[in-house]
Protein backbone atom coordinates (compact mmCIF):
# COMPACT_ATOMS: atom_id res chain seq x y z
CA UNK A 1 0.00 0.00 0.00
CA UNK A 2 1.16 3.55 -0.95
CA UNK A 3 0.81 5.43 2.18
CA UNK A 4 -0.49 9.47 1.85
CA UNK A 5 0.45 11.75 4.20
CA UNK A 6 0.76 15.94 4.38
CA UNK A 7 2.40 18.63 6.19
CA UNK A 8 1.81 20.20 9.43
CA UNK A 9 -1.60 22.27 9.09
CA UNK A 10 -4.98 20.76 9.86
CA UNK A 11 -7.86 21.95 7.76
CA UNK A 12 -10.25 19.58 8.63
CA UNK A 13 -10.32 20.02 12.40
CA UNK A 14 -9.43 22.66 15.02
CA UNK A 15 -5.97 21.44 15.88
CA UNK A 16 -2.87 23.37 15.99
CA UNK A 17 0.51 21.69 14.78
CA UNK A 18 3.09 23.72 17.20
CA UNK A 19 3.49 26.40 20.44
CA UNK A 20 4.42 29.34 17.95
CA UNK A 21 4.05 31.99 20.26
CA UNK A 22 6.99 34.52 20.44
CA UNK A 23 9.49 33.95 22.65
CA UNK A 24 8.26 36.77 24.73
CA UNK A 25 5.07 34.66 25.96
CA UNK A 26 7.50 31.33 26.75
CA UNK A 27 6.73 29.05 24.08
CA UNK A 28 7.59 25.84 24.97
CA UNK A 29 7.83 21.92 23.62
CA UNK A 30 5.63 20.69 25.80
CA UNK A 31 2.44 22.65 24.39
CA UNK A 32 3.95 21.55 20.75
CA UNK A 33 4.00 17.97 22.06
CA UNK A 34 0.03 18.27 23.39
CA UNK A 35 -0.87 19.58 20.26
CA UNK A 36 1.01 16.68 18.76
CA UNK A 37 -0.98 13.95 20.82
CA UNK A 38 -4.39 15.45 19.29
CA UNK A 39 -3.45 15.74 16.13
CA UNK A 40 -2.07 12.10 15.98
CA UNK A 41 -5.53 11.21 17.31
CA UNK A 42 -7.24 12.87 14.74
CA UNK A 43 -4.85 11.26 11.98
CA UNK A 44 -5.49 7.46 14.02
CA UNK A 45 -9.97 8.14 13.11
CA UNK A 46 -9.25 9.22 9.75
CA UNK A 47 -6.96 6.16 8.67
CA UNK A 48 -3.90 8.90 7.97
CA UNK A 49 -0.75 6.73 8.26
CA UNK A 50 1.71 9.53 7.23
CA UNK A 51 2.22 12.95 9.05
CA UNK A 52 4.76 16.10 8.65
CA UNK A 53 6.04 17.35 11.87
CA UNK A 54 6.30 20.97 12.21
CA UNK A 55 9.85 22.21 12.19
CA UNK A 56 9.22 24.61 14.90
CA UNK A 57 8.18 21.77 17.18
CA UNK A 58 10.47 23.15 19.71
CA UNK A 59 10.60 26.58 19.89
CA UNK A 60 13.83 28.11 19.60
CA UNK A 61 15.59 25.12 20.67
CA UNK A 62 18.76 26.31 19.14
CA UNK A 63 18.66 30.17 19.26
CA UNK A 64 21.69 31.25 20.25
CA UNK A 65 20.73 34.78 21.89
CA UNK A 66 17.82 32.66 23.73
CA UNK A 67 19.82 30.19 26.11
CA UNK A 68 16.64 29.50 28.07
CA UNK A 69 15.03 27.28 25.38
CA UNK A 70 18.04 24.89 24.87
CA UNK A 71 16.80 22.19 26.70
CA UNK A 72 13.52 21.37 26.14
CA UNK A 73 14.26 18.45 24.78
CA UNK A 74 15.23 17.04 28.30
CA UNK A 75 13.05 18.89 29.95
CA UNK A 76 10.32 16.63 27.72
CA UNK A 77 11.79 13.40 27.87
CA UNK A 78 8.63 11.89 28.89
CA UNK A 79 6.25 13.48 26.52
CA UNK A 80 8.40 12.97 23.53
CA UNK A 81 8.65 9.10 24.54
CA UNK A 82 4.64 9.11 24.67
CA UNK A 83 4.42 10.96 21.61
CA UNK A 84 6.14 8.07 20.09
CA UNK A 85 4.74 5.05 21.87
CA UNK A 86 1.43 6.61 20.09
CA UNK A 87 2.96 6.64 16.47
CA UNK A 88 3.99 3.24 17.10
CA UNK A 89 0.65 2.23 18.12
CA UNK A 90 -1.23 3.90 15.10
CA UNK A 91 1.55 3.21 12.73
CA UNK A 92 2.16 6.53 11.52
CA UNK A 93 5.24 7.82 10.13
CA UNK A 94 6.57 10.78 11.18
CA UNK A 95 9.23 12.75 9.39
CA UNK A 96 10.33 16.43 9.74
CA UNK A 97 11.46 19.42 7.18
CA UNK A 98 13.25 22.13 8.09
CA UNK A 99 13.03 25.44 6.69
CA UNK A 100 15.88 27.06 3.75
CA UNK A 101 17.85 28.80 6.72
CA UNK A 102 19.53 25.13 6.60
CA UNK A 103 22.52 26.02 4.46
CA UNK A 104 25.34 23.18 5.03
CA UNK A 105 26.73 24.32 1.55
CA UNK A 106 27.46 27.94 2.63
CA UNK A 107 30.65 29.15 2.91
CA UNK A 108 29.96 30.95 6.09
CA UNK A 109 31.33 28.71 8.99
CA UNK A 110 29.02 30.41 11.39
CA UNK A 111 26.03 29.55 9.24
CA UNK A 112 27.20 25.99 8.55
CA UNK A 113 27.33 25.47 12.28
CA UNK A 114 23.60 26.86 13.31
CA UNK A 115 22.50 24.34 10.84
CA UNK A 116 24.32 21.25 12.03
CA UNK A 117 23.69 22.79 15.53
CA UNK A 118 19.63 22.60 14.05
CA UNK A 119 19.79 19.48 12.26
CA UNK A 120 21.40 17.83 15.27
CA UNK A 121 18.49 19.42 17.88
CA UNK A 122 16.29 17.82 15.73
CA UNK A 123 17.57 14.28 15.64
CA UNK A 124 17.82 14.12 19.59
CA UNK A 125 13.91 15.10 19.23
CA UNK A 126 13.24 12.30 16.96
CA UNK A 127 15.22 10.32 18.80
CA UNK A 128 13.81 10.91 22.03
CA UNK A 129 10.18 9.69 20.36
CA UNK A 130 12.21 6.33 19.94
CA UNK A 131 11.18 6.39 15.97
CA UNK A 132 12.69 3.89 13.41
CA UNK A 133 14.73 5.15 10.47
CA UNK A 134 11.21 5.73 8.58
CA UNK A 135 11.54 9.15 10.89
CA UNK A 136 13.56 10.83 8.42
CA UNK A 137 14.58 15.01 8.30
CA UNK A 138 14.45 15.95 4.55
CA UNK A 139 16.87 19.04 3.82
CA UNK A 140 18.15 20.63 0.42
CA UNK A 141 21.25 21.30 -0.90
CA UNK A 142 21.00 25.27 0.20
CA UNK A 143 22.13 27.93 -2.15
CA UNK A 144 24.42 28.21 -4.97
CA UNK A 145 26.83 30.67 -4.28
CA UNK A 146 27.87 31.89 -7.54
CA UNK A 147 29.54 28.40 -8.05
CA UNK A 148 27.26 25.50 -7.85
CA UNK A 149 29.92 22.50 -8.38
CA UNK A 150 31.97 24.52 -4.95
CA UNK A 151 28.20 24.33 -3.53
CA UNK A 152 27.75 20.82 -3.90
CA UNK A 153 31.22 19.76 -3.18
CA UNK A 154 30.99 22.07 0.50
CA UNK A 155 27.89 20.05 1.19
CA UNK A 156 29.36 16.44 1.18
CA UNK A 157 32.19 17.97 3.17
CA UNK A 158 29.63 19.70 6.03
CA UNK A 159 27.52 15.96 5.84
CA UNK A 160 30.57 14.18 6.47
CA UNK A 161 31.27 15.83 9.27
CA UNK A 162 27.97 15.36 10.91
CA UNK A 163 27.86 13.21 14.19
CA UNK A 164 26.54 9.17 12.47
CA UNK A 165 23.16 9.64 14.54
CA UNK A 166 22.37 12.81 12.46
CA UNK A 167 23.70 11.33 8.87
CA UNK A 168 21.44 8.69 9.33
CA UNK A 169 18.48 10.65 9.63
CA UNK A 170 18.58 13.11 6.71
CA UNK A 171 16.95 12.73 3.21
CA UNK A 172 18.24 15.07 0.43
CA UNK A 173 15.62 17.03 -1.57
CA UNK A 174 16.30 18.77 -5.09
CA UNK A 175 14.53 21.89 -5.40
CA UNK A 176 13.06 24.00 -8.45
CA UNK A 177 15.82 26.44 -8.82
CA UNK A 178 18.99 25.93 -8.39
CA UNK A 179 19.52 22.08 -7.76
CA UNK A 180 18.27 19.46 -9.81
CA UNK A 181 17.42 15.51 -9.46
CA UNK A 182 21.13 15.15 -11.15
CA UNK A 183 22.77 17.55 -8.58
CA UNK A 184 20.88 15.48 -5.52
CA UNK A 185 22.23 12.33 -7.68
CA UNK A 186 25.88 13.43 -7.53
CA UNK A 187 25.60 14.15 -3.89
CA UNK A 188 24.19 11.12 -2.94
CA UNK A 189 27.08 9.17 -4.59
CA UNK A 190 29.41 10.78 -2.68
CA UNK A 191 27.83 10.99 0.47
CA UNK A 192 25.32 7.93 0.42
CA UNK A 193 22.51 10.64 1.55
CA UNK A 194 18.87 9.10 0.37
CA UNK A 195 17.33 11.07 -2.33
CA UNK A 196 13.72 12.50 -1.64
CA UNK A 197 11.89 12.89 -5.36
CA UNK A 198 9.64 15.56 -5.93
CA UNK A 199 7.09 15.62 -9.28
CA UNK A 200 6.96 18.93 -9.24
CA UNK A 201 10.52 20.25 -8.82
CA UNK A 202 11.41 17.15 -11.17
CA UNK A 203 9.18 19.47 -14.06
CA UNK A 204 9.94 22.68 -12.90
CA UNK A 205 14.03 22.20 -13.10
CA UNK A 206 15.30 18.68 -15.01
CA UNK A 207 18.78 20.32 -16.82
CA UNK A 208 19.29 16.87 -17.59
CA UNK A 209 15.98 15.83 -19.37
CA UNK A 210 15.73 12.86 -17.33
CA UNK A 211 11.84 11.21 -17.91
CA UNK A 212 9.75 11.62 -14.33
CA UNK A 213 9.62 7.74 -14.29
CA UNK A 214 12.89 6.62 -14.70
CA UNK A 215 13.72 9.90 -11.84
CA UNK A 216 11.35 8.30 -9.84
CA UNK A 217 13.45 5.37 -10.08
CA UNK A 218 16.80 6.59 -9.59
CA UNK A 219 15.90 8.22 -6.77
CA UNK A 220 13.86 5.16 -5.24
CA UNK A 221 17.42 3.33 -5.70
CA UNK A 222 19.09 5.52 -2.94
CA UNK A 223 17.40 4.74 -0.11
CA UNK A 224 18.65 1.17 1.77
CA UNK A 225 16.95 -1.57 1.88
CA UNK A 226 16.01 -1.32 6.01
CA UNK A 227 14.30 2.13 4.94
CA UNK A 228 11.10 2.37 3.47
CA UNK A 229 11.44 5.63 0.66
CA UNK A 230 9.33 8.64 0.69
CA UNK A 231 8.70 11.38 -1.98
CA UNK A 232 6.92 14.48 -2.66
CA UNK A 233 3.82 15.26 -5.20
CA UNK A 234 2.35 18.22 -5.85
CA UNK A 235 0.41 19.71 -8.66
CA UNK A 236 0.62 22.92 -9.68
CA UNK A 237 -1.45 26.27 -9.03
CA UNK A 238 -3.51 27.04 -12.01
CA UNK A 239 -5.71 29.84 -9.90
CA UNK A 240 -5.39 33.02 -10.57
CA UNK A 241 -5.49 35.95 -7.64
CA UNK A 242 -6.36 38.78 -7.31
CA UNK A 243 -4.26 41.25 -5.43
CA UNK A 244 -4.95 44.91 -4.72
CA UNK A 245 -1.97 47.24 -5.19
CA UNK A 246 -2.05 51.31 -4.82
CA UNK A 247 -6.09 51.22 -4.45
CA UNK A 248 -6.30 48.82 -7.32
CA UNK A 249 -6.94 45.37 -8.08
CA UNK A 250 -4.76 43.55 -10.26
CA UNK A 251 -4.77 39.59 -11.16
CA UNK A 252 -1.65 38.20 -10.74
CA UNK A 253 -1.12 34.40 -12.78
CA UNK A 254 -0.02 31.73 -10.84
CA UNK A 255 3.08 29.98 -11.45
CA UNK A 256 4.19 26.96 -12.34
CA UNK A 257 5.77 26.01 -8.77
CA UNK A 258 3.30 27.36 -6.55
CA UNK A 259 1.33 24.29 -4.79
CA UNK A 260 -2.12 23.78 -5.79
CA UNK A 261 -4.95 23.67 -3.19
CA UNK A 262 -5.89 19.63 -4.24
CA UNK A 263 -3.91 17.63 -6.26
CA UNK A 264 -4.81 16.23 -10.20
CA UNK A 265 -5.58 12.49 -9.16
CA UNK A 266 -5.07 11.51 -13.49
CA UNK A 267 -1.42 12.63 -12.78
CA UNK A 268 -1.06 10.69 -9.23
CA UNK A 269 -2.90 7.55 -11.03
CA UNK A 270 -0.55 7.71 -14.00
CA UNK A 271 2.47 7.85 -11.56
CA UNK A 272 2.05 4.82 -9.59
CA UNK A 273 0.66 3.11 -12.49
CA UNK A 274 3.87 3.53 -13.91
CA UNK A 275 5.74 2.80 -10.72
CA UNK A 276 3.52 -0.88 -10.86
CA UNK A 277 5.01 -1.19 -14.71
CA UNK A 278 8.57 -0.94 -13.59
CA UNK A 279 8.16 -2.96 -10.43
CA UNK A 280 9.48 0.09 -8.55
CA UNK A 281 9.06 -1.05 -4.47
CA UNK A 282 6.87 0.71 -2.78
CA UNK A 283 7.41 4.31 -1.25
CA UNK A 284 5.20 6.86 0.82
CA UNK A 285 3.68 9.99 -0.62
CA UNK A 286 3.94 13.37 0.94
CA UNK A 287 1.14 15.47 -0.41
CA UNK A 288 2.44 19.07 -0.74
CA UNK A 289 -1.00 20.34 -1.15
CA UNK A 290 -2.52 23.63 0.31
CA UNK A 291 -5.58 22.02 1.41
CA UNK A 292 -3.50 19.62 3.49
CA UNK A 293 -5.79 16.78 5.06
CA UNK A 294 -8.46 17.94 2.87
CA UNK A 295 -6.48 17.31 -0.02
CA UNK A 296 -5.41 14.06 1.30
CA UNK A 297 -8.52 12.65 2.07
CA UNK A 298 -10.26 13.85 -1.23
CA UNK A 299 -7.25 12.28 -3.48
CA UNK A 300 -7.35 8.74 -1.68
CA UNK A 301 -11.29 8.59 -2.70
CA UNK A 302 -10.33 9.69 -5.95
CA UNK A 303 -7.28 7.43 -6.70
CA UNK A 304 -10.00 4.30 -5.64
CA UNK A 305 -12.51 5.63 -7.94
CA UNK A 306 -9.95 6.22 -11.04
CA UNK A 307 -7.27 3.80 -10.24
CA UNK A 308 -9.08 0.55 -9.38
CA UNK A 309 -6.69 -2.18 -8.08
CA UNK A 310 -4.49 0.50 -6.08
CA UNK A 311 -4.02 0.60 -2.93
CA UNK A 312 -3.38 4.07 -1.37
CA UNK A 313 -4.08 4.98 2.60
Amino acid sequence: MYRLGFPVKVLGAPLRSHDSRHWQNSPHLSVSLAYVRDILEYLHAQQIFFYRLAGQLAPYATHPALPQFHHQIAECSTELAAIGDTARLYAIRLTLHPGHFIQLNSPDPLRVRRSVDELVSQTALLDAMGLDSGAVIVIHVGGRYADRLAARRRFVTAFEQLPARVQQRLALEHDDRLYDLGDVLWIHRRAGIPVVFDTLHHRCLNRQKIALLDGLAMALATWPPHQRPKIHVSSPRTEVRHLRRGGAWHVQAPLPNQHSDFLNPFEVVELLRGAQAQSLRTFDIMLEAKAKDLALLRLREQVLRYGPGLRVG
